[in-house]
């Protein structure tokens, strides 16, 4: 392989977008290995666990890392930014000063489930992604509230997954 200051724009691109496709591929075989061998709940719960960890983790490197300045939900939008889901995802923010509203257009893992014959993933249920958005949004700004809007296992409309409402408190 060349040195990453060897490649063209399009070399990198490609090694970019292998890279984030092995990371959501990891992320589903753990998850559905652990399903199928222990059951959805203990998936579930380590998942919350793991994803609430990284997100906390995340939002504090990609601050520093990417000169994330100052606070706010504009704060918070632009280092969300930079998790690598961001560009797995197929997504739409819409934002005012007060708050900002992220909607899930496009969701592999979602699709995938459903090709399995699988249910979808209760986004939603106990909390699961609302945890790990809440620990990402606090490194940021703990000022910023996080609130489902519609997650799955919510009725949506098939071109929206899930929506999430950042808001000062």
């Amino acid at each position: 392989m060349k040195e990453f200051s060897e490649m063209t724009k399009a070399e990198l691109q490609d090694y970019l977008d292998f890279l984030l496709r092995q990371y959501r591929i990891v992320d589903a075989l753990w998850f559905l290995a652990v399903e199928d061998k222990y059951g959805f709940d203990v998936a579930f719960d380590l998942n919350g666990k793991i994803w609430g960890k990284i997100n906390s983790l995340a939002a504090k490197e990609i601050r520093k890392r990417f000169h994330i300045k100052g606070r706010g939900i504009s704060a918070v939008i632009e280092a969300r930014s930079y998790l690598p889901w961001s560009h797995i995802i197929k997504y739409e923010v819409e934002e005012t000063k007060d708050k900002a509203v992220l909607r899930i257009l496009k969701c592999p893992m979602q699709e995938a489930r459903l090709r399995q014959g699988r249910e979808e993933f209760p986004c939603r249920a106990r909390e699961a992604h609302g945890k790990q958005w809440s620990n990402f949004v606090k490194a940021i700004d703990e000022r910023v509230k996080v609130r489902c809007v519609r997650a799955p296992p919510d009725p949506h409309p098939s071109d929206i997954w899930c929506e999430w409402e950042f808001s000062l408190k």
